[in-house]
């Protein structure tokens, strides 16, 4: 076994014991065994500096250490009596004022369905398409598709150019339940439970399809979850199996029930190949093209007073190479730089003045001080990987 298994097995030994004794009372006891639990906690972050979930076990380390402070008196003997019940059940409940239980799987679980329409996703035509394809239609009409079809959907592309939002779009149209979740919550907060959290995901996702209604898992920054790395501890190679076992689930036994797992990533190259290959359709969400370029920046300008003189298509060619994300980051930095001068000027002392309109110079002057947030050695990345495993 390496290094990394043997740390990891010996911080949740080490914590389960803690959480007994601090249940039966042992104060002392339960202070040592916190404190063994956080040693090798910190040493297995010290021995792989670059692991993605390091901020996890450094969480838990801090919270080992507030519960020790707890032990010797720090906070109140109540306070201590509800933290020693949250830890003697291992997490997975908390209590309410009440007295009744809250579940530890609403919280790495959202569920509210986003109200996000098509008509806020601008641009992405190839991508809105293919989406609908893979799940709108077939949620329509079932009975269409004897072959099935596909479950799993991955969207990649550079950052802030919409993928989120055509997730939250497509719950939307289809009036499904919306599971939201990420890398940091699904590896618990509590060693071992990281798998538990996918199957009780998964298990909540089949309940809702079979009672009728449709579910999708939307999992952002895939790639800190299945990705390949070269630090694996145990508890992530058990999460990954967890969620290929589950991916499978839910396409085995006939069943077609709706559930989709959608995957949102800016790095496709870092995933697993056993995960690439359950995501039946894998669908780049580019840059925005010129014309979508121009109706962000008229939708963004919308709540914005511009003088009539803004040539918001000479914008659009100037903003080529930003994202969706920049374009809106572009808009509120010219409000900002314009409330600023508003300000300076002293005439914000004046509850009845407004600000000047916001000019062309304004925005020519946000345009020179930024910068894409997209360079072109990733946009040739995001190309070739495209080009390998396209699947729309």
């Amino acid at each position: 076994m390496s290094a990394s298994h043997e740390l990891e097995k010996a911080a949740t030994a080490y914590a389960l014991d803690a959480v007994r004794m601090d249940k039966q009372g042992q104060r002392g006891r339960a202070i040592t065994l916190y404190q063994k639990a956080i040693e090798s906690l910190l040493q297995l972050v010290q021995l792989y500096p670059e692991y993605g979930l390091n901020k996890v076990y450094v969480q838990r380390a801090i919270a080992y250490q507030e519960r020790i402070k707890a032990l010797q008196g720090v906070v109140s003997s109540s306070e201590m009596r509800a933290e020693a019940n949250e830890d003697a059940t291992g997490g997975a409940a908390t209590m309410e004022n009440d007295g009744t239980t809250k579940s530890n799987n609403d919280e790495i679980i959202v569920t509210e369905r986003p109200m996000v329409n098509w008509d806020q996703v601008v641009g992405l035509d190839t991508a809105k398409k293919a989406v609908k394809e893979a799940i709108v239609y077939p949620v329509q009409r079932p009975d269409l598709y004897p072959l099935g079809w596909p479950r799993g959907i991955l969207l990649f592309g550079p950052p802030g150019c919409g993928k989120t939002l055509l997730a939250a779009a497509v719950a939307t149209e289809i009036d499904a339940n919306f599971y939201s979740i990420d890398a940091a919550s699904i590896m618990s907060k509590w060693l071992g439970e990281a798998e538990q959290n996918v199957a009780k995901l998964f298990g909540a996702a089949r309940k809702v399809a079979n009672e009728g209604k449709a579910a999708i898992v939307f999992v952002d920054e895939l790639d800190s979850l299945m990705g390949t790395h070269s630090n694996e501890v145990g508890g992530e190679i058990r999460v990954k199996n967890q969620f290929l076992k589950e991916m499978d689930g839910i396409t085995d036994k006939g069943k077609n029930l709706h559930i989709y797992v959608i995957g949102a990533t800016n790095k496709p190259w870092d995933l697993d190949w056993a995960f690439i290959r359950r995501f039946q359709k894998r669908i780049l969400v580019p840059l925005p093209d010129s014309a979508t370029r121009l109706n962000m920046l008229k939708h963004y300008s919308s709540n914005l007073t511009i003088n009539p003189s803004v040539d918001l298509p000479e914008l659009a060619r100037l903003a080529e190479g930003f994202s969706g994300s920049d374009i809106r980051d572009v808009c509120q930095s010219a409000q900002l730089s314009l409330i600023g001068e508003f300000f300076e000027s002293g005439k914000a002392t004046d509850k009845e003045a407004k600000p000047r309109p916001l000019t062309m110079a304004d925005f020519r002057q946000i345009l020179e001080e930024r910068k894409p947030s997209v360079s072109l050695d990733m946009l040739s990345q995001y190309k070739r990987w495209f080009e390998a495993f396209k699947a729309l």
